[in-house]
């Protein structure tokens, strides 16, 4: 079995793949010579996180490939449904990285209900002669504990965001398109466990009622939040999305924000990725950050040798080297 991680892996990852004896190629080929390359060394496997797009021209470009896999959650880089049509394998490493990015759900929450977000920006400009002011204008602050947390999308990612937010607190109130009931287990230092269940209700329920939302759906061919929902919201509510560009209307959010509706949000997921429009990047309401959800050495060491226990076993099934 001959792997590129075109990626890179971790160095745990890596040494799993390789004490198995698994040829690995942990090389960073560019789009345009990434099937030449492939097809000059006889890769089988492809390990791909986000930057290395699987389309069906590369894929019908390279015969010796056999698995594709995608180190994180979202496959939205690698045309699935055309691989798996060919005969190829695809797989991902979903529980990787979900802590990662129910965390920056976090961080950016407590940075909007803080103002560091805006604070972080002005300091550094008007800090040593504007200290009072800037005291001033930051002192209407919010703490999360008691607040009601929105969570659209039940799927693991948004259970690890109820998890952080009932630790903090918070009330939850959760959305799901197929309706669900969740029970989720909190681990404690010492030992000790406590489980809440979970159900699922209606859209309109929670903008109603939540004062901080998460987004953490799979990627949507329509707008989740747009401009009706963003009316039915409670005024000054905060917004993250960690989810998909695309899953909210962002002019809609500028005009709910403009409106005074929305408070504040977080983006770390765009529609014009990887060019973000210039009314989001200079908006002092938005706390931004460039798609790292799943970004933290932790997650990455996890995914590498998710990654490699999954090949290693793809191997063993079978019964001999691809």
């Amino acid at each position: 079995m001959k792997v590129l991680a075109n990626d890179g892996i971790s160095e745990s990852g890596e040494r799993v793949i390789t004490q198995a004896g698994i040829n690995l190629l942990n090389q960073r080929i560019s789009s345009p010579h990434l099937a030449a390359f492939i097809n000059e060394h006889q890769v089988d496997v492809l390990l791909v996180r986000s930057a290395t797009r699987v389309t069906q021209e590369l894929i019908d470009a390279c015969p010796s490939l056999k698995i594709i896999g995608r180190g994180g959650i979202g496959m939205d880089n690698i045309d699935v449904e055309y691989a798996r049509e060919k005969g190829l394998m695809v797989f991902n490493t979903p529980a990787s990285s979900l802590r990662s990015v129910a965390e920056l759900v976090f961080a950016h929450f407590l940075s909007l209900a803080r103002n560091l977000h805006e604070s972080n920006r002005l300091m550094p400009l008007e800090g040593e002669t504007k200290f009072s002011e800037l005291k001033k204008s930051f002192s209407k602050s919010f703490e999360l504990k008691g607040k009601t947390l929105g969570i659209i999308g039940m799927g693991k990612i948004g259970m690890e965001v109820a998890k952080i937010g009932i630790a903090l607190g918070m009330k939850m109130v959760c959305y799901n398109r197929t309706p669900k009931t969740k029970t989720l287990t909190l681990d404690f230092f010492d030992g000790q466990q406590v489980s809440f269940e979970l159900s699922s209700g209606s859209l309109d329920d929670l903008l109603k009622v939540s004062d901080f939302i998460s987004i953490n759906t799979a990627k949507t061919s329509n707008y989740i939040l747009d401009t009706p929902e963003f009316n039915k919201m409670k005024p000054g509510v905060f917004i993250a999305n960690t989810a998909r560009g695309g899953v909210l209307n962002e002019v809609s959010l500028l005009a709910a924000i403009e409106e005074g509706r929305v408070a504040g949000a977080a983006l770390d997921v765009f529609e014009n990725e990887p060019s973000p429009e210039l009314t989001l990047l200079m908006n002092p309401a938005l706390s931004l950050s460039p798609h790292i959800g799943g970004n933290t050495v932790d997650a990455q060491e996890r995914i590498g040798i998710e990654l490699a226990e999954k090949l290693i076993k793809i191997q063993l099934k079978t019964n001999a080297l691809i």
